[in-house]
C-alpha cells in the first residue's frame, strides 16, 4: 500500500494535495493545505493488511509531510484470510470484437454461461511471494525498456559533452540527444559503441520481466562520407561493421534511430534501427554521435506532436474532426482527426500583392504561444452576386475544412475523446455599410479566434493546457454601387493566446500565486 496511489493522476508530475505522489518533493509538500487521500489500504475485507496514514505538519516550517505504516486488523469473522485467485486482483482490458476475431469471441462468450476459472488454484505461491500480485507485467511511461541483458541503451551527455552508456530508454518519452565520443582510426575496431552490432545485438522484453523477445531490425543504413554526403544503400540487411582501409575507419555509428511499435496495453512487438554510418582519418581524435527514438502505437497514424504532454511554445497547435457515426467504429478517429496533413489548426497566410481572390488555399498553421495577424485586400466590382462572394470568403477565412475540435495537450491522443476541446462559434454583424449591391449583403470581413490555457500540473514544471477555443466571424452589409464603380475591402483573419492561469474566469480554476518579493541580491552574481 505504500506505493499504491489513487490521486496520482498525472505522469511524472506532482499532483496538488497528493500525498502519497511519489512524483512530489519536499517543496511540492510544503505547498499543500491538506491530504485528498489520508489513508490507503487494500481490500476492506481482508482480515489483516496494511495501511498508509498521510497527513500534514502545519505547524513545522516549513509545512512537512508526515508518513505512516500501520497494521490495520478487520474486527469482522467473515473476512478473507488469503487471495488465490490472481486474475480477480486487477483488471484486464477486454478485447475489442473485429471481423477477424468476432467467431473466435462468439464461440468463447456466446453460450448461456462460460468458464472464467483459472488453469489451477495454488495457495502456496501467493504465500511465498504475496508481491507478486502487484506487479505490473506492462509497459508503462517512463519505465526503462528491459533487454535480454539489461536495458535499451540511448547514450546521451551526462555531465559533460561526453557520451555516457548508462541512460536507459525511457517508454513513450521521445528523445534526442548528441554526445561526443574519444575515438581513434586505429582502434576503432575495438571500441563497441561504434558498432553496429553494439545497438541491435541484444533483444527487446515484450514486456518487464517476460521470456517474450522481440528483435531490433535494421530499418536503414546511410553512409556519410569525409565531406557529408549522405548516401541510402539498397539493403539494410547487411551488418556493417568497422574495419581500417587505406588509412581510413569505415562503417562506424555516427547517428542511430530506433522506432517502438507498442499496443494500448503496454506491449512491445516491434523495434528497428535506422542508422548513419561514417568514416574518420588517422587524424581524428573524437566523432560526434546522434540518438533519437520515437514511439507509434499499433494500427495508428504517426502523427506529430506538439509537447508531452503540454504545448510547446512555437509548434502548431493539433485540431481535427468528429466522424460521422462516432463511436463507432473507433478507428475513424485517427483518420478523421485531420484537417490538413499533419492535423494542425490553420490561419490565412498573407501573400505580397495582397489579392484576397489569389490567396485562396494558402494556409499557415498556428503556432501555441504566437498571436498572429494576417489579411489580404478584396476589389469587389458591380457585377459580383452577393451568395457566391459569401461563400468565397467564409472558404478564405477559415479554409477548405475548419476542424471542430483543438487537442488540450500536445500529445493527445485521436482515441481520447475527452482530450479534445470543442470550438465554439460566435458571429457578430458591423454596422458599417458599404454601398456595392442593390439589396443587403452580408459577408464575412474577418475571423478572430482566442485560445485560452492554463498552467497544469506541478508547480516546479507546469504543463500548458488548452481549455477553450472560441472563433467570431464578423460581417458587414454591403448595398449596390453604381455601375463601373469599384471598392476595396479589407480582410482580416488572426488569433490570440490568453493565459487564464493568473486570473480566473468563471468555469476555470485560478493558478495558485505567492505575493512575496525577492531580495535585490536574491539571483547575485547572475542577472
Amino acid at each position: 500500500v505504500a506505493k499504491l496511489c489513487v490521486c496520482d493522476l498525472l505522469v511524472a508530475q506532482c499532483d496538488v494535495n497528493c500525498c502519497c505522489d511519489p512524483d512530489c518533493s519536499a517543496a511540492d509538500f510544503s505547498l499543500f493545505t491538506t491530504c485528498s487521500v489520508p489513508i490507503v489500504t487494500g481490500d476492506s475485507r481482508f482480515c489483516s493488511q496494511k495501511a498508509a496514514i498521510y497527513s500534514l505538519d502545519v505547524e513545522a516550517n516549513p509545512p512537512e509531510r508526515i508518513f505512516k505504516l500501520i497494521d490495520q486488523v478487520n474486527p469482522s469473522v467473515f473476512c478473507i484470510h488469503a487471495t488465490n485467485y490472481k486474475q480477480a486482483l486487477s483488471f484486464s482490458s477486454p478485447e475489442m470484437p473485429t471481423a477477424e476475431n468476432f467467431d473466435q469471441l462468439l464461440k468463447q462468450f456466446g453460450s448461456a454461461s462460460f468458464s472464467a476459472e483459472p488453469d489451477s488454484w495454488n495457495m502456496n505461491t501467493d504465500a511465498q511471494n504475496p508481491s507478486d500480485a502487484n506487479e505490473t507485467y506492462r509497459y508503462e511511461y517512463g519505465v526503462p525498456i528491459q533487454t535480454v541483458d539489461a536495458f535499451l541503451r540511448l547514450p546521451s551527455p551526462v555531465v559533460s559533452s561526453w557520451c555516457s552508456d548508462a541512460n536507459p530508454a525511457g517508454f513513450l518519452v521521445n528523445q534526442a540527444t548528441k554526445c561526443i565520443r574519444s575515438l581513434s582510426a586505429e582502434k576503432c575496431g575495438t571500441v563497441q559503441a561504434v558498432s553496429m552490432l553494439f545497438y541491435i545485438n541484444s533483444s527487446i522484453l515484450a514486456v518487464p520481466k517476460s521470456n517474450q523477445m522481440v528483435n531490433i531490425t535494421v530499418h536503414s543504413i546511410v553512409v556519410q562520407s569525409l565531406n557529408g554526403m549522405r548516401t541510402l544503400l539498397n539493403g539494410s540487411d547487411v551488418l556493417r561493421l568497422p574495419m581500417i582501409l587505406d588509412e581510413l575507419c569505415i562503417n562506424i555509428v555516427l547517428g542511430v534511430s530506433y522506432h517502438i511499435t507498442y499496443t494500448d496495453a503496454g506491449k512491445i512487438i516491434e523495434a528497428a534501427a535506422s542508422f548513419v554510418l561514417g568514416a574518420i582519418n588517422k587524424e581524428a581524435l573524437s566523432i560526434q554521435q546522434s540518438f533519437e527514438i520515437s514511439f507509434t502505437q499499433v494500427h495508428t497514424k504517426p502523427v506529430p506532436l506538439s509537447g508531452n504532454p503540454g504545448y510547446v511554445v512555437g509548434l502548431p497547435v493539433r485540431a481535427g474532426f468528429r466522424p460521422q457515426g462516432y463511436p463507432f467504429p473507433i478507428e475513424i478517429l485517427f483518420a478523421a482527426l485531420n484537417t490538413n496533413k499533419y492535423s494542425q489548426l490553420t490561419i490565412l497566410q498573407s501573400t505580397s500583392n495582397q489579392d484576397c481572390l489569389a490567396a485562396q488555399g494558402a494556409r499557415t498553421p498556428i503556432l501555441f504561444g504566437y498571436n498572429m495577424i494576417s489579411g489580404c485586400k478584396l476589389r469587389i466590382t458591380a457585377a459580383m452576386t452577393c451568395q457566391p462572394l459569401t461563400q468565397t470568403l467564409l472558404d478564405l477565412l477559415k479554409g477548405q475544412s475548419f476542424p471542430e475540435y483543438v487537442a488540450s495537450f500536445g500529445n493527445s491522443q485521436a482515441q481520447d475523446v475527452l482530450d479534445w476541446v470543442p470550438i465554439t462559434h460566435l458571429h457578430i454583424s458591423e454596422q458599417r455599410i458599404y454601398n456595392i449591391f442593390q439589396s443587403s449583403c452580408q459577408i464575412p470581413v474577418s475571423l478572430e479566434m482566442e485560445v485560452k490555457w492554463t498552467k497544469y500540473g506541478s508547480l516546479v514544471n507546469p504543463q500548458a493546457r488548452i481549455v477553450n477555443v472560441t472563433a467570431t466571424i464578423t460581417t458587414t452589409t454591403l448595398k449596390q454601387l453604381p455601375s463601373g464603380r469599384e471598392r476595396t475591402i479589407p480582410i482580416t483573419s488572426s488569433v490570440v493566446f490568453t493565459d487564464i492561469s493568473s486570473s480566473a474566469e468563471p468555469g476555470y480554476k485560478a493558478w495558485p500565486t505567492i505575493n512575496a518579493k525577492l531580495p535585490f541580491d536574491f539571483f547575485f552574481p547572475f542577472v
